[in-house]
């Protein structure tokens, strides 16, 4: 069974958003394998539950449940005074919620935007502000913000959702500067297309996700074995796999005019190619 909220615990606690499923619930494991304690943090009470009882079971950690939509205002802030009232300090915070959007900008709902900026951006920013400042006043702790490779480049088709993601990478790196010196790591995580639930919803409007190749496709354990290891050593940001490492160090050294012509031209050759286009 997962150890009740109000139980102390004496081991390093990492508390982890959208733990459910994919690179939040591999990062999950990771920890728990490092032999952290685990708040575990998402909207699905009951897989909670079960990641948490199945990681204590395995690995002999503490793991607890605090359910929360982190794209409502003041939902950080209260699982912060959670945290507190509980006396339980969080020693590592991974910020991996977040959303996903494909296709076209014209042809999505106001609202679709708007939940992608209240979770990858709001909801993050919010988290930031209801934990780090104890990190700081201990002298101690790290910070691992799940961003993506989409924060290097536009990406037609994934407008809103790059943008985020770019805005996380940036944020990302303005505080690793402000936090030198105070004991505070934080660093940006950011994977390239990874096999979750996330991508499989996406793919069910998109033939070209569907049809991705293979190669492209990681996987979230080897993400989060990536974003585990840059955590611990402090590295701002950290891409994970040759290829997308190899296509970030491209486009960091190609205009941008270019690098917009060339993912336009690439978008409209692979909609050209759709049956009933």
């Amino acid at each position: 069974m997962a150890a009740r909220i109000d139980q102390p615990s004496r081991a390093p606690v990492a508390l982890i958003t959208g733990a459910s499923s994919g690179i939040g619930e591999a990062l999950a494991r990771r920890f728990a394998r490092a032999g952290h304690g685990l708040v575990l943090v998402a909207r699905s009470a009951d897989r909670l539950e079960t990641l948490a009882a199945a990681l204590a079971a395995e690995h002999g950690v503490k793991a607890w449940v605090a359910p929360a939509d982190l794209s409502a205002p003041g939902a950080a802030a209260d699982l912060a005074a959670t945290m507190k009232r509980a006396r339980r300090p969080i020693d590592v915070l991974v910020n991996n919620a977040g959303v996903l959007a494909h296709g076209p900008f014209v042809g999505m709902a106001v609202q679709r935007h708007q939940q992608l900026i209240d979770l990858n951006v709001s909801g993050l920013t919010a988290m930031l502000d209801a934990f780090v400042p104890a990190m700081v006043a201990r002298g101690s702790g790290r910070v691992l913000n799940v961003a993506s490779i989409a924060a290097f480049q536009p990406v037609p088709s994934l407008a809103t959702y790059a943008a985020t993601k770019a805005y996380v990478l940036s944020l990302t790196e303005s505080l690793s500067e402000e936090l030198k010196g105070s004991g505070v790591t934080i660093t940006a995580l950011c994977p390239g297309i990874t096999a979750t639930e996330m991508l499989t919803q996406a793919s069910a409007g998109s033939p070209e996700l569907a049809t991705l190749p293979t190669l492209l496709v990681g996987h979230a354990e080897d993400v989060a074995d990536e974003g585990f290891d840059a955590c611990m050593k402090g590295e701002v940001i950290r891409v994970p796999g040759v290829i997308n490492h190899a296509t970030v160090v491209a486009g960091r050294a190609t205009p941008k005019w270019l690098l917009r012509a060339i993912s336009g031209a690439v978008v409209r050759r692979m909609r050209s190619s759709w049956p009933n286009s």
